[in-house]
């Protein structure tokens, strides 16, 4: 047995289901280990920030790492976006980036690069030095490390650069898997102080990210705001949120950050519960970067490497809310839109036509915008565009539709993201996976008209609004998803739109709509 077949055995013994892989020369190896290991399910995409987007998808729905299979350092370099996003989603995920053997290192052939510079930008653990006689072992470490919770924003991201030589290399055989990390317990004296804010203060709100974000902890932490009075936000962009009618109702922060100091305006207490102090997605002038009004003071429950369940339950037991009850989301009739399709009629037709228990992937501030309505329709799961590197929607629901066969994606995204990774269309084809992509095409970027009247200017210039104009010339999404083997549908009125939604839903597949609009934020 080689190095690369001993790595992939050792990977499924661990628990790894896939592989997302966009390979090269340096990388036939490790392609025949997967062919001999059927137990890893291997899934080609055209470009590596499909690769990368997709297994960040199978990691927020699992909760496990897929595997990624990029070419040097170039092929992780097209990946790089998507795992900034999935490093801030903290998604579990497995990198194998394939080199040249040690000895043709020196030679600077076209392809050689430094990697391990690369890695460490959104890497939590990585290892180059790779034998044959110990890359199971290695692969068997990538994979704890993929699932220990590291502090900060440092993400759940392993990259195993691997030599061309340790693949091919005779090798002793798998490795046996390590013992799942466990995540720490909060300090006891940081339940205590905080138990003692929500006791003696009020306008206290609880802000719930990442561990605090599942429905386990927002159960606790709605029984907490019953008893105390207080609020309770999840963040503007978290990772995955489960929703929907009987599923707990807690309220996102908004986007902009005049939008977020209003909602926490009355706050004078804020608490993290696994995340940090809001902080403004870009730097404006006169504005704060923390979007915490000046009077609040901040304490911490717990950090995002900690168990957020427990140290909720703990200060449940404390404050005796234990018994109180659960505020969930209601459900609400939605009726169908007519006539023309704007930003409200879109919303108003993916709620009223929702289906049951769908995964949504946004990349787009419309179909953020579309979070609130549909909480009150059907149950779903909702992955944000937790880093802003758009691209991320297309991708992330292959991985989503590849870890849940069973569930319909829905994919929202703005024609400007849908445009960095439209390849994500040919791989929903070649596995007949059952995602329906939204693509909202106003022809612009125009997030980017907002910002410009941010700074407060009225009169665009030419050369500005060539910058922002992504309609010359238009582009045609239905013929592009036919040419990548995806039926479509264009919607120019709500009433198409709702009957093309309904009808994608209904028939197996991927399928493409392409929502014609003036759409704003």
């Amino acid at each position: 047995m080689n190095g690369a077949t001993a790595l992939i055995n050792t990977l499924a013994d661990c628990g790894v289901e896939f592989c997302v892989a966009n390979p090269g020369t340096s990388e036939m190896h490790l392609v025949q280990a997967l062919d001999a290991v059927p137990r890893i399910k291997s899934v080609l995409s055209l470009f590596e920030g499909v690769c990368t987007g997709a297994a960040d998808g199978i990691g927020r729905m699992t909760g496990k790492p897929a595997a990624t299979l990029l070419h040097l350092g170039p092929g992780m370099a097209n990946g790089i976006a998507n795992l900034h996003n999935a490093r801030r989603a903290n998604s579990p995920i497995i990198n194998i980036i394939g080199n040249h053997p040690n000895f043709h290192v020196g030679y600077d052939a076209p392809l050689t690069s430094n990697i391990d510079t690369l890695a460490r930008n959104f890497s939590c653990w990585i290892k180059s030095e790779s034998t044959s006689s110990t890359l199971a072992q290695d692969g068997a470490d990538a994979f704890t490390a993929s699932l220990r919770q590291t502090p900060g924003s440092t993400g759940q991201i392993s990259t195993l650069i691997m030599g061309a030589d340790a693949a091919w290399g005779e090798s002793l055989g798998p490795a046996i898997p390590n013992p799942i990390p466990q995540r720490s317990r909060a300090d006891e004296a940081a339940i205590e102080s905080v138990a003692k804010i929500m006791e003696k203060t009020g306008e206290t709100a609880l802000l719930l990210e990442h561990h605090g974000a599942t429905q386990q902890a927002m159960a606790i932490a709605s029984k907490i705001a019953s008893k105390t009075g207080c609020k309770l936000f999840n963040g503007t962009f978290p990772a995955r949120i489960d929703g929907g009618p009987g599923r707990v109702a807690i309220e996102r922060l908004p986007y902009f950050p005049e939008q977020v100091l209003a909602t926490l305006k009355n706050v004078k207490n804020l608490v993290l519960v696994g995340g940090e102090i809001p902080a403004s997605f870009f730097a404006y002038k006169n504005t704060p970067g923390q979007l915490i009004p000046e009077d609040c003071q901040v304490t911490r429950l717990s950090f995002v490497e900690e168990d957020a369940i427990d140290a909720l339950e703990r200060l449940s037991e404390r404050l005796g809310a234990n018994d109180c009850e659960i505020t969930y989301f209601d459900k609400k009739e939605i009726c169908k839109p007519t006539g023309e399709l704007n930003t409200k009629t879109i919303i108003q037709s993916l709620a009223a036509t929702l289906p049951e228990n769908v995964i949504v992937c946004t990349d787009s501030g419309g179909g953020n915008a579309a979070y609130p309505m549909c909480q009150n329709t059907t149950q779903n799961s909702w992955l944000s565009l937790t880093g802003g590197a758009i691209g991320q929607g297309g991708p992330c629901s292959v991985g989503a539709a590849l870890a849940c066969p069973d569930q319909r994606i829905l994919a929202m995204l703005g024609d400007g993201g849908a445009a960095y990774t439209i390849q994500a269309l040919w791989t929903q084809a070649r596995e007949n996976l059952d995602v329906t992509t939204i693509i909202f095409a106003n022809n612009s970027y125009n997030i980017l008209n907002v910002e410009y009247g941010r700074l407060g200017v009225t009169d665009v210039g030419d050369i500005a609004a060539s910058l922002f104009d992504i309609g010359n010339p238009a582009i045609d999404w239905v013929s592009l998803a036919k040419g990548f083997g995806v039926a479509g549908g264009k919607a120019n009125t709500s009433e198409e739109l709702c009957n093309l939604l309904e009808n994608s839903y209904k028939t197996p597949g991927p399928f493409v709509i392409q929502a014609n609009g003036e759409l704003q934020r």
